[in-house]
């Protein structure tokens, strides 16, 4: 293990699509909400409208066109919106419109996901930094077992990923250099914003975050300090 790595102190995580399986968790729950309300609906297509809705309703924030929004309140925005889309909104009840929303506080962990943390928590600190907020990131680790030791959200600087804000700002929490700090991550653009202001980096694959067959960039890229097939790969390349 190089010195770069032997000090990092802390890893902080993008959550949706890097540590759960967003899509495959909500097609899930919405399928069996389909099949008990005798729905016809491609629930694929529909979860990732509700996914596609979720930059520029943060760009709407990031703007000014909305003050400070957390996810919650923006993923029932643009649910609200698929709904009347999908022509189903008079087929749920407040209640399970309510219910449904909440389904990103319950998505499923990959399967390397819980082995690979607990590796990782005995050499470091272990932090989200998501664009999730507190209330739903709590809720899902307490869902999927997910052990953070802290947990960072845009909530907690009222900034979205890419903000500087936040990458810095979950350093200074931890009183630590932004090169004692990895941010981990399945996507790129977050690991390029992260390493802008001085974070280490290390792209995980997530080859089925988008479905089957999607296209996803899973190449190595040596601007990142790590590349690797999972959590477990990760914990092995960091020593744990």
């Amino acid at each position: 293990m190089t010195q770069q790595l032997h000090d990092i102190k802390a890893l902080t995580f993008d959550v949706f699509g890097t540590c759960v399986d967003f899509r495959g968790s909500i097609v899930k729950e919405c399928r069996a909400l389909g099949k008990a309300k005798g729905l016809r609906v491609n629930w694929g297509k529909f979860t990732d409208a509700w996914r596609a809705g979720y930059k520029p309703a943060m760009d709407r924030v990031r703007s000014g066109d909305l003050p400070w929004t957390r996810i919650d309140v923006l993923h029932r925005m643009i649910l609200d919106e698929i709904l009347q889309k999908f022509r189903i909104t008079d087929a749920l009840t407040e209640a399970e419109k309510v219910h449904l929303n909440l389904v990103w506080h319950r998505l499923k962990p990959w399967p390397d996901t819980v082995k690979g943390l607990k590796r990782l928590k005995k050499r470091h600190i272990l932090a989200t930094l998501s664009n999730g907020n507190t209330a739903l990131l709590v809720n899902m680790a307490k869902f999927g077992g997910l052990p953070w030791d802290c947990v960072f959200s845009s909530e907690t600087f009222h900034h979205y990923k890419p903000d500087p804000e936040t990458y810095l700002g979950a350093a200074e929490l931890l009183d630590l250099k932004p090169e004692q700090v990895m941010m981990v991550a399945a996507h790129k653009h977050d690991l390029r914003s992260a390493a802008k202001y001085g974070l280490k980096t290390a792209f995980v694959r997530r080859p089925h975050e988008h479905g089957r067959n999607t296209g996803t960039d899973l190449a190595d890229d040596p601007a990142f300090t790590v590349n690797a097939n999972d959590f477990k790969d990760l914990a092995t390349q960091l020593g744990c």
